[in-house]
């Protein structure tokens, strides 16, 4: 006897549809009559809709399944489709490589957004918006040095690391303070437990109630 194994089969371009419906695929591709194959291309786009009702949500939920029947036939399915197929081609294309930003990070526990919102924001011209993100840079800054580091820190450090990255040309607003540690970082809640007086008084309350359970 032999078994037919999913790892001898072909592999499936849409494997969510089942292994049935890629057999009636293939199947209507072997039909030589026109009107028979693209009644029968109908019918398994029905049956493809049943199968995943989620896509009628998506406005063009019918283009959507004729297009997953042209890439389950391997884009060789001569019917009359009432969209246009998509191109092979960009099913193969390499995605875009991402614009990863070079260079170094001088400071690592604040991280490369903030090193670009400092850069963002000395470009801009002197004003309220420029000193409103300004403030909300620092006190990211602080947070993000808390939260690093696991201890407290001056406000001078964090308006002195801002001053260098920036090369001085951004300054904290005069009166204007950064937030407290326990605004930015809430601790961390811990379940409370009990004390060992309280712990030993029910012992000796459940012991005694045992022992009263005896007689």
């Amino acid at each position: 006897m032999t078994y037919d194994y999913n790892t001898q089969r072909k592999k499936m371009n849409l494997p969510e549809y089942g292994r049935n419906v890629q057999k009636m695929v293939d199947h209507i591709k072997t039909i030589e009559d026109r009107d028979e194959r693209n009644s029968a291309a109908r019918t398994i786009i029905q049956i493809m809709g049943n199968l995943n009702p989620h896509l009628r949500d998506i406005g063009d939920f019918k283009h959507k399944l004729w297009d997953h029947l042209a890439l389950m036939a391997d884009f060789d399915l001569d019917i009359d489709s009432p969209y246009t197929p998509p191109e092979q081609a960009k099913f193969h294309e390499k995605p875009n490589e991402i614009p990863y930003q070079q260079g170094n990070i001088r400071y690592l526990h604040y991280g490369r957004i903030i090193e670009l919102l400092i850069e963002a924001a000395s470009e801009m011209d002197d004003g309220e918006e420029k000193e409103y993100l300004t403030n909300l840079i620092v006190n990211q800054m602080k947070k993000a040095y808390i939260t690093w580091n696991r201890s407290q820190v001056s406000d001078e450090v964090i308006i002195s690391d801002m001053k260098f990255l920036s090369a001085g040309r951004l300054k904290m607003t005069d009166g204007v303070k950064l937030l407290e540690a326990k605004d930015l970082v809430p601790p961390v809640r811990r379940k409370p437990q009990q004390s060992k007086q309280h712990s030993k008084q029910q012992s000796k309350q459940y012991n005694k109630k045992k022992g009263h359970n005896r007689h």
